[in-house]
């Protein structure tokens, strides 16, 4: 018999599933997220230009909550699956936008973007307590029978995420106080996510020429 090959630690893309007969595609709802997602970036861009934090507070409370409605990320699922925790989170961001609105501070408009780093840290910092650890959540959507080995490596990744939120929204926090509101804008709506898009690139090239093939040698030598 050929011997088994080895299983890589992450997940490989899953196949498409088959469509049901007469099934059409949420292309609206796909649409609609990826607005979303991009709504909050905007929203900072636009604090740039407008001297109306009222407005933009409640542009963030708006977006907020279609997040949850519509679902989609760590932070933006459906609000029937929203743990205590999860929901801990959401009133704290919900109580910034009030807080915004209410006072029209600049000042609080500027350290929002501090609170949702502190967000993403407590809902990827929970699942290292708890387990599964939040990239694992995401990794098992491709790869449900996961090895020891990729939820090892998906932690790490977590506590890499974790680091960033700790070391990102501190430095938000730094643009709030001290930087003019355009610098506080252009880091805040575009660096920042700059950073991350860095971040996501590494994470796969590190992966896909270290990871893999060390769990590839590894496979082939235990054989």
């Amino acid at each position: 018999m050929p011997a088994a090959r080895p299983r890589s630690p992450l997940p490989q893309p899953p196949a498409a599933a088959p469509r049901l007969p007469g099934a059409r595609p949420h292309w609206g709802r796909t649409v609609a997220q990826v607005l979303l997602k991009l709504a909050y970036p905007a929203l900072i861009l636009c604090a740039w230009h407008w001297d109306a934090p009222r407005l933009v507070g409640l542009l963030l409370l708006a977006t907020l909550w279609l997040q949850r409605w519509l679902g989609g990320g760590p932070l933006a699922m459906p609000l029937r699956q929203l743990s205590a925790l999860d929901w801990s989170v959401v009133v704290l961001l919900s109580c910034a936008s009030v807080a915004i609105v209410v006072t029209d501070s600049e000042l609080l408009l500027r350290f929002y973007p501090s609170l949702v780093n502190l967000g993403l840290l407590i809902a990827f910092g929970a699942t290292l307590v708890r387990g599964p650890s939040m990239i694992e959540k995401f990794a098992r959507l491709g790869e449900p029978d996961l090895p020891a080995s990729g939820v090892r490596y998906t932690r790490r990744v977590t506590q890499l995420w974790c680091g960033f939120f700790v070391l990102n929204g501190l430095f938000s926090a730094y643009t709030a106080l001290a930087w003019s509101r355009a610098n506080w804008s252009l880091y805040n709506g575009v660096i920042a996510y700059a950073l991350i898009g860095v971040l996501l690139a590494g994470e796969y090239v590190w992966r896909r020429l270290v990871v893999l093939p060390r769990a590839a040698r590894a496979g082939s030598e235990a054989r």
